[in-house]
């Protein structure tokens, strides 16, 4: 089992379509609170006690389309880093990279390896959101300097 001081990486899965900055704000209200109830159940169920601290942070979201998107996939980034505060991290300004992409029905894409997690989403009927929240910021390092 993984230190349970560290949730990361958290993986969650989210049904449904993802609201944007545009939807009202009871319906964005609510996806945000759908977004954060599947954080911390997902994180409850990986760790036994979770510390959230000030590390920085990377944010992955893949969007599941049933049908080709409507709107621009940055619309949905933030409502989704909202509903992750007090479950993944204490505030989304240590979220140092966010990476999103959109999976349309019609365009062939593939995942190498995927996680248990991502797995499970790409064997669902879409729609769904898979978010994945690490502490690995390899990607910092540059000529061998961080």
């Amino acid at each position: 089992m993984q230190d349970p001081s560290t949730p990361y990486p958290l993986e969650v899965l989210v049904d449904g379509v993802p609201l944007s900055l545009q939807a009202s704000a009871p319906s964005r209200a609510a996806w945000i609170a759908k977004v954060r109830a599947a954080s911390l159940k997902r994180r409850d169920e990986t760790t036994e006690l979770a510390f959230l601290d000030e590390r920085p942070l990377s944010v992955t979201i893949f969007y599941f389309c049933a049908a080709p998107m409507e709107g621009d996939i940055d619309n949905i980034i933030k409502p989704i880093l909202d509903g992750l505060i007090g479950a993944a991290y204490l505030d989304d300004a240590v979220v140092e990279r966010v990476t999103a992409q959109k999976c349309e029905p019609d365009v062939d894409w593939q995942f190498t390896g995927p996680s248990e997690q991502l797995a499970s989403v790409l064997d669902r009927d879409p729609p769904a959101v898979y978010i994945r929240v690490d502490d690995d910021l390899s990607w910092r390092v540059r000529d061998g300097h961080q």
